[in-house]
């Protein structure tokens, strides 16, 4: 059965992928991720070196969907407050009132997260998880949508802190924002010569809404996942835990985080059912992150994805 919306949800957001790329060039298959995102209720952390547009990215996507953005640049004087809002007195009425910092909104772009210390890394896990933010013993809820996505640059290591395993489990997937190929680099001088500007976003207009989402999570919560597919998903997700390459294997939160995304592409790509190509198609954004390697598998050159390949394709894949 058709959940009611799903269609015109499916063809609002595809609609949402192809403005996008009036913005930024070439970066369809992150797109596609952080509409996975998007549709799962899940956080994504984007890897890149600097320059290839991440931030430019969040932001046109939120114009796309007409949803509130805000972007915070993590530094190693951020504080937790700074973040999730503090109690702030107010001289006229002599008392305490709360000022909500920038996570509550729809979409927060957390800007090279991994250059602010663990203490203002943790803030962000209540919010991450529970979407809501604790100040003086009262809970408050935060929007809905509300996802995270966050940035690193894997080159900078000099003043960054290493993300804890704990946080890294929050993030649904993890993207690679790769550098482009000649052909779109090209295309990109060409926008610019032509006076594109990456700081107005004037031209890119709303194609999707609030409502669409919420009619695409529906839709993919009814998305079929068959037996045969659940043990596949396990059996790959146990494969990560007896590697020899790998200190720290998958998480039971890892395996329901690659069925929900799973799911949510099985739905844009029109199908009420995973496959086991759906289960490949996102097993390494959805595990790359939470798997790690021993020092020895470092040294020898293996990465976090060449171990995953290996595992994929050494586990039977159901007929």
């Amino acid at each position: 059965m058709t959940t009611p919306g799903s269609d015109a949800a499916r063809e609002a957001l595809a609609a949402l992928r192809a403005e996008v790329a009036k913005a930024v060039v070439g970066q369809d298959p992150v797109v596609t991720g952080l509409v996975i995102a998007l549709l799962c209720r899940g956080h994504v952390l984007l890897e890149g070196v600097p320059g290839v547009a991440k931030t430019l990215l969040v932001r046109t996507l939120s114009a796309t969907l007409a949803l509130g953005f805000k972007r915070v640049q993590f530094t190693p004087d951020l504080m937790p407050g700074d973040v999730t809002g503090s109690l702030v007195y107010d001289a006229r009425t002599a008392e305490f009132e709360f000022r909500e910092g920038p996570v509550f909104t729809n979409l927060l772009l957390a800007d090279e997260i991994n250059r602010t210390p663990p203490k203002t890394q943790a803030a962000l896990l209540e919010a991450m998880e529970e979407r809501q933010v604790s100040v003086d013993g009262q809970a408050r809820a935060l929007p809905d949508p509300f996802i995270v996505v966050a940035t690193q640059n894997p080159v900078e290591y000099e003043g960054t802190y290493q993300l804890p395993e704990a946080q890294l489990d929050r993030f649904l997937l993890k993207l690679t924002v790769p550098l482009p190929p000649r052909e779109q680099e090209i295309a990109v001088l060409e926008r610019h010569a032509r006076g594109f500007d990456p700081r107005d976003l004037s031209e890119i207009k709303q194609v999707a809404s609030a409502a669409d989402l919420a009619a695409g999570r529906r839709a993919v919560a009814e998305v079929h996942a068959g037996p045969e597919v659940l043990g596949y998903i396990v059996d790959v997700v146990r494969a990560t835990r007896q590697s020899p390459s790998l200190q720290l294997g998958v998480s039971p939160r890892g395996a329901t985080a690659l069925l929900a995304a799973a799911r949510a592409w099985a739905w844009l790509s029109g199908r009420s059912y995973v496959t086991p190509d759906d289960v490949k198609a996102l097993a390494r954004p959805a595990l790359r992150h939470r798997v790690g390697l021993r020092p020895e598998a470092e040294l020898e050159g293996a990465t976090p994805d060449g171990i995953l390949e290996g595992i994929l394709a050494s586990v039977p894949v159901p007929r």
